[in-house]
């Protein structure tokens, strides 16, 4: 294929993903959560667990975790709200002080205005932007619970159906166990680390004394999924209403607690749990977050890495495309494929 036609073809690809987006996303979610629970499913079965009771227990288990998010996620607005006075007294009295220090050394701040900037309903506010931008890509929620469920009902009949189609080909299709593989690595050692962050978060802030730290550290642990930002963008809201609540050493604390927490789990046991990593240099997945996101929106931004693990894995299996796969991926992986072609 010519190089101008290939990449034609990507342009129309990817332009009517944008467009059937509302679309995709709901098969792509329902694709992703099917490849993760595959593995309990099948354990379950290696138990002696019939296969309809095997789905059935981890679809609960799955649900049950969802609704638990809902309800930290309504008690605390519902607490927020009754205690919004509190908060508003806490904020007026760092405004106040705020604004004699800075204006005691020769500024001018208009205290109408700062009053109107610090509100704390804006912290409310911004966290449940965040979260309903979380909540946005489920909001299909019945169509990839569905999806979900056909999808693993027919897993054993899509490994008979591969084995028909290629019973009298020369051609291997092993690369899609090596991508659903590759997936349910990454997105389960994902889930562990994003869960080790939210309990972490959540203990830390517990000890300083925020309010509604088991909120933040459910940010935490979401958040955690999308690459690079996901966890700046979690540490903001706690950040913010530490300052309003608890002031200056309190916002200060929330925020050594995000820097620390976000080191030690990205840089220590991270890498040691990925083993040989992502298959991805840092550059191509920073990149890929914000094609993603502009292709699919949220979803694109919580699956940029599968996805782009998965098209690198299809373009290394074509001679004529394999230098994109390699361009995607680490030195390592150019260093191997010089070697062994000596």
């Amino acid at each position: 294929m010519p190089s101008a036609l290939m990449w034609a073809s990507f342009i129309i690809i990817f332009g009517g993903m944008i467009y059937a987006k509302s679309i995709i996303n709901p098969i792509l979610m329902a694709l992703f959560i099917s490849i993760i629970c595959a593995k309990p499913i099948k354990y379950l079965q290696n138990k002696k667990v019939p296969q309809s009771l095997a789905i059935l227990i981890v679809f609960i288990t799955l649900t049950s975790v969802f609704i638990g998010f809902g309800e930290i996620i309504a008690n605390s607005v519902s607490s927020f709200s009754q205690n919004a006075a509190e908060y508003e007294k806490s904020l007026e009295d760092f405004g106040t002080t705020m604004i004699t220090f800075v204006n005691d050394l020769g500024f001018n701040l208009s205290v109408d205005k700062v009053e109107d900037a610090l509100q704390p309903s804006r912290v409310m506010t911004l966290t449940a932007g965040i979260l309903g931008e979380l909540g946005g890509f489920m909001g299909n929620g019945i169509t990839i619970f569905f999806l979900s469920l056909f999808l693993l009902f027919e897993l054993d009949e899509i490994d008979i159906k591969s084995k028909a189609i290629l019973k009298n080909s020369t051609q291997s299709f092993e690369y899609f166990t090596i991508i659903g593989k590759s997936i349910r690595d990454y997105l389960s050692i994902k889930t562990l680390t994003s869960l080790m962050t939210g309990v972490l978060i959540w203990l830390a802030l517990l000890f300083i004394g925020v309010d509604y730290a088991i909120l933040w550290a459910l940010i935490a642990f979401l958040l955690n999924f999308i690459p690079n930002v996901g966890s700046i963008i979690a540490a903001v809201p706690a950040v913010m209403f530490a300052l309003i609540q608890l002031g200056l050493p309190g916002a200060l604390g929330t925020t050594i607690v995000f820097v620390v927490v976000n080191l030690l789990i990205g840089n220590v046991v991270e890498p040691k749990l990925m083993g040989k990593g992502m298959g991805l240099s840092t550059f191509i997945v920073f990149i890929s977050l914000m094609f993603w996101g502009f292709v699919l929106g949220t979803v694109g931004m919580f699956l940029s890495v599968p996805l782009t693990m998965a098209i690198k894995i299809m373009l290394q299996q074509n001679p004529r495309t394999k230098w994109i796969a390699i361009v995607l991926g680490t030195e390592r992986d150019a260093l191997e494929e010089i070697n062994n072609n000596k």
